[in-house]
């Protein structure tokens, strides 16, 4: 990625090129490969607010959808055993590891009735995604929110510093929503590794597929950590582009999965989820095109952000967070008003905006939008 304004602008040839968003050489190819056209759909907000995969669901799974709307009739429960050895044979890990979420967000909701309540304390940074928090104060479990790094990362000695005996939950949530930054995974595994006894980690890899394995990123379910305070939670609703499917699982230890268990929702699997998860897990093919095709849609948000001499945080998700030196609700309003969605205000990060990657048709409205903006236009020159 392309980290300097200026190496950009040279490579361009230009010093200010920002009026007009950059026509992307990925468009083609986002044809090729089943970008939903929006002509002759009805003139609807274009969503770039909540992290979802924009190109649907892969061929396959969109042909093995259309078959299982005969199954919708039936209960799903039926498959509850079938779809949870399915994940948990993907994950080399064993059927009674793995529990099954309406979304991931269910989970997170379990593991908040099972450890934690009006004695006990969740450790998260601030801002992360909200669900543990809301879950954990409705139970009355006070809420110990640290102040991400300088990193835009979770702080791990300030949050070790706030942990206790009363400390039941800890979620770090990698690559984080909204910052879609990395916590490198040494420094997880020694923050770990001194928590209390008493602590189990959460650690939501919702965003997991788009942050290629590196030094700094390995995940906790394909590379265990061994440690049976670890609670992963992964979700079918951003990668292979099944949010409204509603399917997410966790997996820990056996003793974890059923202590979490008994707050479930009965009954929740999908019936059509349920039929098309292994076609979905087994599509390999579609998932690295996916993560390919974010990378690339990334990059190009970065080209264009640049060009504008802006500088977003860098991301390692499927959505972007930058500051546009105004306040946020400011910008978000501005953009409401032009039809499209982007993401929530997050404080007390107050001058920047959540931008979820669209396709390439959909961001480059989301450009023109930003220069109609009535100051955008400082931030074309030096």
């Amino acid at each position: 990625m392309i980290r300097s304004r200026r190496q950009f602008l040279h490579s361009l040839g230009v010093g200010a090129a920002a009026g007009v968003a950059v026509r992307s050489p990925l468009d083609a190819v986002a044809a090729s490969v089943g970008e939903p056209a929006r002509a002759g759909q009805p003139a609807g907000p274009i969503f770039l607010d909540s992290n979802e995969n924009a190109y649907g669901p892969s061929p396959k799974v969109a042909d093995a959808i259309r078959s299982a709307t005969s199954t919708v009739n039936r209960y799903a429960f039926r498959k509850d055993a079938e779809v949870t050895e399915r994940i948990a044979a993907s994950h080399g890990v064993k059927p009674g590891q793995v529990l099954l979420g309406c979304g991931s967000t269910e989970l997170i909701r379990a593991a908040a009735c099972a450890f934690l309540g009006s004695s006990r304390q969740l450790i998260q940074a601030w801002p992360t995604y909200e669900a543990p928090q809301d879950y954990a104060r409705s139970l009355g479990a006070e809420v110990v929110s640290v102040p991400l790094d300088q990193r835009h990362a979770h702080d791990l000695h300030a949050m070790l510093d706030r942990a206790s005996a009363a400390t039941g939950l800890i979620y770090i949530c990698n690559p984080n929503n909204p910052t879609a930054t990395i916590t490198p995974r040494r420094e997880i595994e020694s923050f770990i590794g001194k928590l209390p006894s008493t602590s189990k980690v959460l650690i939501d890899e919702a965003y997991h597929h788009y942050a290629a394995t590196s030094g700094m990123y390995a995940s906790f379910i394909d590379l265990p950590l061994g440690d049976e305070r670890v609670i992963v939670t992964r979700t079918f609703s951003k990668v292979y582009g099944l949010a409204g499917l509603r399917l997410g699982y966790a997996v820990a230890s056996a003793a974890t999965i059923e202590s979490m268990r008994k707050f479930m929702t009965q009954n929740s699997l999908n019936a059509i989820v349920a039929q098309v998860v292994g076609t979905a897990i087994d599509d390999a093919d579609s998932i690295q095109k996916f993560v390919k095709r974010n990378a690339d849609d990334r990059q190009e948000f970065f080209n264009q952000a640049m060009a504008r001499m802006l500088m977003p945080i860098d991301s390692h998700a499927n959505f972007v967070m930058t500051n546009t030196q105004h306040h946020a609700n400011e910008v978000i309003e501005h953009f409401r008003k032009h039809n499209v969605l982007i993401g929530r205000h997050f404080p007390p990060m107050d001058m920047y905006i959540r931008v979820s990657l669209g396709t390439p048709e959909e961001m480059r409205t989301f450009w023109r939008t930003w220069d109609m903006l009535p100051w955008s236009k400082k931030f074309t020159h030096h």
